[in-house]
């Protein structure tokens, strides 16, 4: 018997993501707040990335837009870079250790988010903080959770 391929399930991870973007947090917790949406992209991107690719991200990146009211473009711009990378090196990344994995996505996070103040620098002409990279570090360590989570939904649905 042949097994579904459950696209669902990845579009639900997605929203989940989103909405883990956008929850309130206190204003001390905020800038910790992990980046939901490219952890879980880069989760599919990487198992399943003839499903997950570019144009996935570019279009959460526009949801992403939307829902935290920034300048359209500059999240999709940015998860699409991030996802690119990670579509080109995921037969490399898979082989990788679960904590060789984390300091890749923590890279990655920060390939991100330089994105993003190198677009908001040009159009706003803001200043770099280093509380742009706090989420790096939230994210990379959250990243065993994410990937263990996301892996078991995937087997337990039979995603392919």
């Amino acid at each position: 018997m042949k097994a579904k391929n459950n696209t669902k399930v990845i579009y639900i991870t997605i929203f989940i993501s989103l909405i883990f973007s956008i929850i309130p947090l206190p204003i001390a917790l905020d800038a910790y707040r992990p980046n939901w949406a490219l952890l879980v992209l880069c989760y599919w991107s990487m198992a399943l990335p003839n499903r997950v690719s570019v144009l996935t991200a570019w279009f959460v990146g526009l949801l992403l837009d939307v829902l935290l009211g920034s300048v359209l473009g500059i999240n999709a711009f940015a998860l699409a870079m991030v996802v690119y990378v990670m579509a080109n090196n995921y037969q490399a990344i898979r082989n990788f250790s679960l904590w060789q994995q984390s300091l890749i996505i923590g890279l990655l996070t920060a390939l991100y988010h330089l994105l993003i103040f190198w677009v908001q620098r040009f159009v706003f002409g803001v200043d770099f903080s280093m509380t742009y990279l706090i989420p790096v570090i939230t994210s990379a360590i959250l990243w065993w959770v994410i990937f263990l989570l996301l892996r078991k939904i995937r087997r337990q649905f039979k995603v392919r």
